[in-house]
Formats: structure tokens, C-alpha cells, sequence
């Protein structure tokens, strides 16, 4: 079950009136106005700055030592066990 609010002087106050325990432990997922109910995935779009994709996965980039030459073309080979293309 969910519930739809929004955020006013820093707390979410919801539209309908909610009973739920003190101390409930609930989850916020921020949405972008205009776009109905696709979720942000961080703040930073929130506040109409989205992150490039190096600056996501940037820490990702040449960990992956030792592969063989065809890993990009042949990945479902190694990964899955598919015929090499």
C-alpha cells in the first residue's frame, strides 16, 4: 500500500490523513513534476542536475582486468554458455 504527499518545510505531509505507528519505518521515492510516475534515481536530478554517465559508473572503468579479447562481442559465450558469434 502506498501514499501520495508531498514535501513542506522539509517533512512529507501526505494528502489523505495516514495512522501509521510511531517509529514505522517507511521509503521516499522522490518524483520529477511533469513526468507522472517515473522515480528519480538521486537527489541531484531532483535538483535538475543529472549525472553524466562517467560520473555514475565512472569507478567501474578498467577493473575488468584479464578478459579475453572477444568479451564484448562474445559476451553471452562466457557469461551464459551461448555459442560464440
Amino acid at each position: 500500500m502506498g501514499y501520495r504527499g508531498h514535501i513542506k518545510n522539509g517533512a512529507v505531509e501526505f494528502e489523505e490523513p495516514v495512522a501509521l505507528p510511531e517509529g514505522a519505518e517507511v521509503e521516499v521515492t522522490p518524483k520529477v513534476e511533469g513526468t507522472g510516475e517515473k522515480p528519480v534515481e538521486d537527489l541531484a536530478q531532483v535538483e535538475g542536475e543529472i549525472p553524466t554517465l562517467h560520473e555514475r559508473f565512472g569507478h567501474l572503468i578498467g577493473i575488468g582486468n584479464g578478459l579475453p579479447k572477444d568479451m564484448a562481442e562474445n559476451h553471452d559465450h562466457y557469461i551464459h554458455g551461448a555459442p560464440k558469434k
